[in-house]
């Protein structure tokens, strides 16, 4: 998985019932864009150091409307 500043980093629940939970990758520790991923949360604007696992995918930003 290679991130970019500014995707979107979308986290599936991994129960039933569980909500996704989505943040934007604000940082890359590493210049080629491997995990960890500093991201912000949507949620709670709360800031993390981000380690994917299977149930994650990225987005690219969308383009503003």
């Amino acid at each position: 998985m290679i991130a970019h500043v500014g995707d979107r980093l979308v986290l599936k629940g991994i129960h039933v019932g569980d909500p996704h939970r989505v943040g934007i990758v604000t940082a890359l520790p590493h210049s080629d864009g491997t995990p960890p991923y500093e991201v912000r949360w949507l949620d709670n604007d709360h800031t993390a150091l981000v380690f994917p696992g299977p149930e994650a995918h990225l987005e690219a930003p969308t383009a503003a409307r």
